[in-house]
């Protein structure tokens, strides 16, 4: 892990990808489950919860710059430190952002929802389980 990012610094790491400039932007990856990274995630950032960061860390390799995030900021410390160890980023930058997603909202403002419905095993509209009817 090479340290922590602020929102407004990612922010316009982000806007910059457009200008033609040499530098890819950062891989943004988001370790909160699918569900609260449904509910609302930075733009272009990926789900990789993080139990699953393990056994899906190779989908980084060759990634030129990193940064995790996790609701307020602590678990993606760990995150980007797991991140930084593993031999296929070796060579990336990886930084953890500074606040999280709390972070986020309260100095840039803007999360994007994944307008996704849950789907069944065989690739159908899943129904949801909303919990019990209510009794009257």
């Amino acid at each position: 892990m090479d340290g922590e990012i602020d929102p407004e610094e990612l922010s316009s790491l982000l806007s910059e990808r457009g200008d033609g400039s040499a530098d890819e932007p950062p891989r943004i990856v988001d370790i909160r489950d699918q569900r609260a990274f449904d509910r609302g995630h930075l733009p272009d950032s990926e789900c990789i919860p993080f139990p699953e960061l393990t056994s899906r860390i190779a989908e980084l390799d060759g990634a030129d710059r990193i940064v995790t995030v996790c609701p307020h900021g602590v678990a993606s410390q760990q995150a980007a430190q797991l991140i930084g160890s593993y031999e296929g980023t070796a060579d990336a930058r990886v930084d953890s952002l500074r606040g999280g997603i709390e972070a986020w909202e309260r100095e840039v403002g803007e999360l994007e929802t994944t307008d996704a419905e849950p789907q069944d095993e065989a690739g159908g509209v899943a129904e949801t389980d909303e919990g019990p009817e209510a009794p009257f």
